[in-house]
């Protein structure tokens, strides 16, 4: 039969829409190792400018350059010396404050009854165990969430010592990743598809500098606001802020929430004005810094950052998110290969 007949040309699109759907079930299964895949790529991608800044090191006893796994392994050990030193200053005093938090629990409950049924919200006054009893999740619904947050808890570690790892093969074997890579390309094309590649490297990089600039920022103003309005530990509270704005959407919302616990120490008043400021923090840092951050930084534009993290975290919440904006980049290079005179 001709491979031109009607019959063939249906075969042929029946065999190729079958092995489509299949592959792309495959793929749907798999999805997330895909996604830690892709974020150890990104992690890797990001690192190598340090990476090869390290191993163009020479060592002076040695007369030697620094090896490649070593340059690696010293910026992996300084990253955990870092998060090592910050949660040595976090956590006692955030221990101590959550204990003294928890000891005036009562009066603070006392407090805050009394002000509701003097304006006629609540009819009595509630114990802790009434109080705890009548939340939305209760008795054995509480235990499943209690589980849940630990299993993901433990999950997300797992997870994340399984992107460093990967990550750090990526980094070891970059070189040999990016020449097979451009190999698949045609002889002519492939110095083009190299210097995408660098381009991919260059953004994402400053992806990451951008990022902890604007953790930078917002632990700076967060410090000098807390401290001019009086709130206790204001250093630490400012530490969790800067770690909060690596953690698109949900982050900066639960970093303001222990500064508002220990203002509420205080008093009622100093918690609404904590609240106050870090919702004025907010709108600032959605609307006007990161767009302007990341424009400098990675050259995506305002609107392209601000669509890349709505459509990230509509896809995949706040994963999506920490992950919209160097996808756009990446996005945007192969746009401007693909068709340079749209991008003039």
């Amino acid at each position: 039969m001709n491979a031109d007949s009607p019959r063939a040309l249906i075969r042929y699109a029946l065999v190729g829409l079958a092995l489509t759907v299949a592959i792309s079930w495959m793929l749907y299964l798999v999805r997330d190792v895909l996604l830690i895949v892709y974020i150890a790529a990104l992690v890797a991608i990001g690192l190598g400018p340090l990476v090869n800044t390290l191993e163009r090191k020479r060592v002076p006893s040695l007369r030697k350059r620094v090896p490649r796994w070593l340059a690696i392994l010293t910026i992996y050990l300084l990253l955990v010396a870092l998060l090592i030193g910050i949660a040595m200053l976090v956590v006692p005093p955030l221990i101590e404050q959550a204990r003294e938090f928890w000891s005036n629990l009562p009066a603070l409950l006392h407090k805050g009854q009394q002000w509701l049924i003097d304006r006629g919200l609540l009819s009595r006054e509630l114990t802790v165990q009434e109080a705890v009893q009548r939340t939305p999740v209760g008795g054995g619904d509480a235990v499943d969430t209690v589980v849940g947050a630990v299993t993901g808890f433990v999950g997300g570690i797992f997870g994340f010592i399984t992107i460093l790892i990967l990550a750090f093969y990526m980094l070891v074997d970059a070189e040999s990743f990016v020449s097979t890579f451009v190999r698949l390309f045609p002889r002519g094309e492939r110095e083009r598809v190299a210097g995408a590649c660098r381009s991919v490297s260059t953004k994402v990089s400053a992806w990451l500098g951008g990022q902890i600039m604007l953790a930078a920022v917002i632990g700076s103003t967060a410090a000098i606001g807390l401290f001019l309005m009086g709130v206790p530990y204001f250093y630490v509270l400012a530490l969790i802020a800067a770690f909060g704005e690596l953690i698109p959407i949900i982050g900066p919302v639960l970093s303001a929430v222990p500064a508002v616990a220990v203002a509420f120490t205080v008093s009622p008043a100093l918690a609404l004005g904590v609240i106050v400021f870090f919702f004025v923090q907010q709108q600032f840092e959605n609307h006007i810094l990161v767009p302007k951050v990341m424009e400098r930084q990675v050259g995506v534009s305002a609107v392209t950052v601000i669509v890349s993290l709505l459509i990230g975290g509509s896809l995949l919440g706040i994963v999506g998110a920490i992950l919209a904006i160097p996808t756009a980049a990446i996005l945007q290079v192969i746009f401007h290969e693909l068709w340079p005179e749209a991008a003039e």
